[in-house]
């Protein structure tokens, strides 16, 4: 394991160019994070010594190039969307389903927990209310609630 101040000097030297090259191959500032405490978790486990500077650095670059690719083609990363982008691409959502999206995201935060664990994971409230560590009953009157707020915002009994 590397010491204190050869990772702070590495942190010095290179973040930059490691942010540089995620955002390069990312585009998207939360995994370029993620990538940069991947890269900077291996340089102070790796017990690599380096022949030189040109050395290190071209490490730095290796490791950062196949991090951020493994990223891109992980299971999780190919199956997911950003909600930013659903709103973006109405055309491939119905109305009703852009409706919903949107007064579930317009819920105050405490409901949209407890609505995406419950209608979009499954879980049941007993499982929520150990998930977020709150009482079952505080569970069922959030689902509730938010079931009350959504028949508002969506103008009626249609939705469930």
């Amino acid at each position: 394991m590397r010491s204190e101040q050869e990772v702070n000097r590495a942190i010095e030297q290179y973040s930059d160019m490691i942010r540089r090259l995620c955002m390069i191959h990312l585009k998207n500032y939360a995994d370029t994070e993620d990538i940069f405490q991947t890269v900077f978790l291996k340089y102070v486990l790796s017990s690599v010594s380096f022949e030189s500077k040109e050395h290190e650095k071209a490490w730095f670059i290796r490791v950062t190039i196949n991090a951020c690719k493994d990223l891109l083609k992980s299971f999780i990363r190919s199956r997911t969307i950003s909600l930013d982008e659903i709103i973006e691409q109405p055309s491939e959502m119905s109305v009703d389903d852009r409706d919903v999206l949107e007064a579930v995201l317009s819920l105050p935060q405490k409901y949209k927990d407890v609505v995406y664990l419950h209608y979009y994971e499954d879980y049941t409230a007993p499982q929520i209310s150990r998930i977020l560590g709150k009482n079952v009953n505080t569970i069922y009157t959030l689902i509730t609630r938010s079931k009350r707020l959504l028949r508002e915002k969506l103008g009626g009994d249609g939705y469930e």
